[in-house]
């Protein structure tokens, strides 16, 4: 099961009542397709950066759930359907192993790194003598 984070926009012009029905129905489509409600949040009101549908500000609400991928296809076919709802968005989560992974891996390129710069050293001192002896082989000419 994958994990989703969903925002959506209510108009504002609704009363409490309706927008709390709104977002009761939108949560009961997640446990009615076996998905698992992690966290739901009201941010409330709030004003838009842009006019959207005419509306300067809207009522945001946040889901964060676990689900088949068929949970956020239905919730954005019944946000297409609702007037109300002004704007969504949803995304899928990654899961907390990979990035776990990704910082381990720093440090190790780090410890590599180390041993060739000294490796690039030994190189230029090398390098080095070898002009030293070929400018005297040619003063000695």
């Amino acid at each position: 099961m994958n994990q989703y984070e969903t925002v959506f926009l209510i108009s504002p012009n609704l009363e409490e009542e309706e927008t709390t029905k709104i977002i009761t129905q939108m949560a009961g489509i997640i446990s009615k397709k076996k998905g698992k409600m992690i966290k739901e949040d009201r941010w409330g009101k709030r004003k838009l950066a842009y006019p959207v549908k005419k509306f300067e500000e809207a009522f945001y609400v946040f889901f964060h759930y676990e689900g088949a991928p068929d949970v956020p296809f239905e919730l954005e076919r019944r946000f297409k359907q609702t007037e109300v709802i002004l704007r969504f968005l949803t995304v899928r989560k990654e899961t907390k192993e990979n990035v776990r992974k990704k910082r381990k891996s720093i440090p190790r390129a780090e410890e590599s790194a180390a041993p060739l710069e000294e490796e690039k050293v030994e190189k230029e001192e090398v390098d080095q003598e070898d002009l030293y002896s070929a400018e005297t082989i040619k003063e000695d000419k």
